[in-house]
């Protein structure tokens, strides 16, 4: 992603000190969350939201907890400390320096994979004028031979030397991407509304993770797997009502709406024909464009059952 590739971005991933100059330490924490609970069999099309985001935002949640931390830590030490914290949201290698702090290892899937935890956690870290004892580098690749996050990944965007085409990614596409979603894509999207979690969920080191996670990043059924009409049918303060303290607000009521479209012209009926035809006259036409998407891809699938099913020699 450009912003990420910037030259000022790039010189403070690189030096934490650019940063906090005083920087000493750094201190690498995880905060788990349960995988997300199987699409069931259902009559009404249903979409999957990454199981990060069925709760409440992690960025809300965790910095009051660093923050305590913080003060624990000026507490024991028996004076200020000059810090700085973020989870995911300032120019730091998140992963790298987890690895370097003996969370794990970097997976094929480009996630940190702990041999006792899988990849089921969030990370956040705290700059310290503080000396700490190091923690071991986690040094080992625990991956192997097996392939199963590359050969499930749906729009191949997981390479084989471990990087990632972020702009072929679901998690990408549903999130980040502000526009159109490119068609050749749609279809494999699936079902995904928000996020994606298909190479962890096959990924054989999550068999070790916690089912239960941090009660505040949990969800039930109906948060982890929407019904998409209903999702289609949104207001704006609707979406704003019941999205307010999740992640899900980062794509916006328009790339919201997009997605559940798209995820209807990938798993819908002729049954959601009339949300998407309400939807064709939606407010954005980025939710216009990719209900009438969705309307052909049903309107095709029915066609061609139809013709399935009928007698030989008609």
């Amino acid at each position: 992603m450009a912003y990420l590739a910037t030259e000022r971005s790039r010189a403070r991933r690189a030096n934490p000190r650019r940063i906090l100059p005083e920087c000493k330490s750094i201190l690498m924490l995880a905060a788990p969350y349960s995988p997300l609970a199987p699409l069931q069999q259902s009559q009404d099309a249903r979409g999957s939201i990454a199981a990060y985001a069925c709760g409440d935002d992690y960025h809300e949640v965790l910095p009051p907890r660093l923050e305590a931390l913080v003060h624990f830590i000026e507490a024991q030490a028996g004076h200020p400390v000059l810090n700085r914290w973020y989870t995911d949201t300032g120019p730091i290698l998140e992963r790298d320096l987890a690895q370097r702090a003996g969370l794990g290892w970097i997976g094929k899937n480009t996630c940190l994979i702990h041999p006792r935890h899988g990849s089921y956690f969030l990370l956040a870290e705290i700059l310290l004028d503080l000396e700490l004892e190091p923690d071991t580098p986690f040094a080992a690749d625990r991956c192997g031979s097996c392939t199963r996050c590359i050969d499930a990944c749906p729009t191949d965007c997981i390479l084989p030397d471990r990087t990632l085409d972020a702009g072929h990614c679901i998690s990408y596409l549903t999130i980040e991407l502000k526009g159109d979603v490119p068609p050749e894509l749609r279809a494999s999207m699936g079902s995904w509304v928000f996020g994606c979690d298909i190479c962890q969920a096959v990924c054989p080191w999550n068999r070790f993770a916690d089912e239960q996670g941090d009660p505040a990043f949990r969800g039930d059924p109906e948060s982890q797997h929407p019904l998409l009409g209903q999702e289609l049918m949104l207001t704006a303060g609707q979406f704003n009502r019941k999205f307010k303290k999740s992640p899900v607000q980062r794509a916006k009521r328009r790339g919201y709406l997009r997605n559940a479209a798209v995820a209807l012209g990938n798993n819908g009926t002729r049954a959601d024909l009339p949300a998407l035809q309400q939807a064709l006259e939606d407010a954005e036409p980025l939710v216009q464009q990719h209900a009438g998407w969705a309307i052909e891809q049903i309107r095709q699938r029915h066609e061609a059952a139809d013709h399935d099913d009928r007698p030989a020699g008609r």
